[in-house]
């Protein structure tokens, strides 16, 4: 994935999650799931055999206290709090807590198990599980598409992302807008520094718009010194709110390189909302319509795409 980012609960600012710590965090998610299958071989072992079952399991807070809860809500989850799956987990382990404390009750006051309480316990058990493997794969498939150099996505899975946001965009579920990012004259860069320097210069101007966006927002390197944002849950106005003060500041921060003064780039954007009756491909072209616009405006701005731009072009 990207070097993700990722909200603080305490503060609600974002941080840069890094490919390093996606991967720690599929370690700690594998021993956290090796705890939960040790917790249930023992639940089970409890209810067998008729044992005097753990207090614990009979707190309120049950789900808080066993040693994936731990896991749960501690900080070692930052890389993967943003994850829809994660999110879905807390619901599902809490009821899974709350069925395995009325079964133990059973079981220690001597009354059958209904089958259809122990069903009930064992999908929620079974359910449980396919989320984390779900999660754990999605971990393993960020970390082997993410851009080296940039930290940005690379362009594999591009549009079967892009696709599935549409597909909520054309049941009138949310709306998207995806942006597409030039490097302004990115060339004279490589050229007076170097292609080390340019290197430098395109991961800064990845990182920048990492640390300005939020979770669930999408950032691809679509190719050279071309990005393309998704961004969903939004309108034009709000985005175009994000984008230009992505945009302004970016033109306000300086890049230092060891051997050369410091210096600044720039870079022109393009927006289109991801449009319910027109394919995602076609969208990504409205985009980079608005870019070529912004670029032949001036560049350093930022440009919604209009259907007098489509007219244009095809002139």
């Amino acid at each position: 994935m990207m070097a993700e980012q990722n909200s603080n609960p305490e503060t609600g600012d974002f941080v840069h999650v890094s490919p390093g710590e996606i991967r720690n965090a599929i370690s700690v998610l594998e021993q956290a799931l090796f705890n939960h299958v040790h917790w249930t071989n023992a639940l089970n072992t409890t209810l067998i055999c008729g044992l005097h079952p753990d207090e614990r399991d009979l707190e309120p807070e049950a789900h808080r206290k066993c040693r994936f809860g731990q896991w749960y809500y501690s900080a070692d989850t930052r890389a993967v709090q943003s994850n829809p799956n994660f999110r879905e987990l807390e619901k599902l382990h809490c009821e899974l807590h709350e069925s395995a404390a009325h079964l133990l009750v059973l079981s220690q006051s001597h009354q059958p198990i209904p089958m259809t309480d122990y069903e009930k316990f064992t999908n929620e058990l079974k359910e449980m599980r396919l989320l984390i493997d779900t999660l754990k794969r999605e971990l393993e498939d960020e970390i082997y598409n993410v851009d080296p150099l940039t930290g940005a996505s690379s362009r594999i899975g591009m549009l079967t992302k892009l696709r599935e946001q549409h597909e909520l965009v054309r049941r009138k579920l949310e709306s998207c807008v995806i942006v597409m990012m030039d490097i302004d004259r990115f060339k004279m860069v490589n050229d007076k520094y170097g292609h080390l320097v340019g290197d430098r210069a395109l991961a800064e101007f990845s990182h920048h718009v990492l640390r300005h966006t939020r979770p669930f927002d999408r950032l691809f390197r679509y190719g050279g010194e071309e990005f393309l944002l998704c961004v969903p849950h939004t309108d034009l106005a709000s985005a175009h709110a994000l984008i230009e003060r992505i945009r302004s500041e970016l033109a306000d921060k300086a890049i230092d390189v060891d051997g050369f003064p410091p210096f600044s780039i720039t870079a022109s954007f393009g927006m289109s909302l991801l449009d319910p009756d027109t394919g995602v491909a076609e969208c990504i072209e409205r985009a980079d319509q608005a870019t070529y616009a912004a670029k032949q405006r001036g560049r350093n701005m930022t440009v919604i795409w209009d259907p007098s731009m489509e007219r244009r072009m095809a002139s």
